[in-house]
């Protein structure tokens, strides 16, 4: 029997995976642009991740551009049975650290297409629009991933940083599964959005899950727990976001074995109330 780290959770009610997944955004080079330094590296963090028992890997078009999905096919395939990856598409690159939507309905069926052969798969696990694309109705760029669904190019769809309102309003145009929305321990923007998930029984994929910085320094409560328990502050923060809701799929991504080892670690650690309330009342 399959033993999910930080417990499972169904996308949409039937994609099961482990709640403590891994974010493949930093396996490109700076800037999420280009190959990465060392491409062996990343490779082994890839598999490392699987072998200790991930089976939600995020990754998108646009980090690379495609290196990511490349490497990812590099390192994993044939793919585990029970290994979800997931995908998006949404944001074009026109340099490091630059990101434009892009919601054409041609432009997303084009990606998606791509990425089924990038990754060498006939079906995404998960496909998610990076970005609500101004310029582009939204029942356009909604109803083109609704259209894959139907052909069985797409399982499962997901949106990336939105509000409830924009949640509420692609539901009429699909059955929407999971939402990716900045969210950690220190900047909560998006609670809201994380209740609604959680009432409809929506994944809630915190990107950048993981926000130390000046939190661990001194006596500040991170850093406090994280004694108390031997544990890293890094390792608290995700602990303290797998408690925070059952819905909650942390996706920590790194290009080191040693701290996907560390990420991982921290499904097995257990918060008191006494703690949890401590740490919710950082951005309080």
């Amino acid at each position: 029997m399959t033993k999910y780290i930080g417990g499972e959770f169904a996308i949409g009610g039937s994609l099961r995976v482990g709640r403590l997944g891994y974010g493949a955004m930093q396996i490109t080079g700076p800037g999420v642009w280009g190959p990465p330094k060392d491409r062996d590296e990343v490779k082994r963090v890839l598999r490392r991740a699987v072998e200790l028992g991930v089976t939600l890997i995020d990754t998108a078009d646009s980090y690379g551009p495609y290196v990511s999905e490349e490497l990812i096919h590099e390192a994993l395939h044939p793919y585990s049975a029970e290994l979800a990856i997931a995908t998006k598409a949404g944001l074009v690159r026109t340099g490091p650290g630059e990101w434009v939507p892009v919601g054409r309905p041609a432009y997303l069926r084009q990606e998606a297409e791509m990425s089924l052969r990038r990754l060498g798969v006939e079906r995404l696990d998960l496909f998610q629009l990076h970005r609500i694309d101004p310029e582009v109705p939204l029942a356009e760029q909604i109803g083109l991933l609704a259209e894959l669904q139907a052909e069985g190019k797409v399982d499962r769809i997901g949106l990336s940083e939105v509000s409830v309102l924009e949640i509420k309003e692609a539901q009429s145009y699909a059955s929407i599964d999971s939402v990716q929305n900045l969210y950690n321990l220190a900047n909560r923007q998006s609670e809201e959005v994380l209740d609604y998930c959680e009432a409809a029984g929506i994944a809630f994929i915190p990107w950048f899950p993981i926000q130390t910085g000046a939190l661990a320094e001194g006596d500040g409560a991170l850093g406090d727990v994280a004694r108390e328990l031997g544990a890293k502050p890094a390792q608290i923060a995700l602990a303290w976001l797998l408690a925070k809701s059952p819905v909650m799929l942390p996706i920590p991504g790194t290009s080191s074995v040693a701290h996907v080892e560390e990420n991982i670690a921290a499904a097995d650690i257990t918060l008191s109330d006494d703690q949890f309330a401590r740490l919710a009342a950082i951005a309080s």
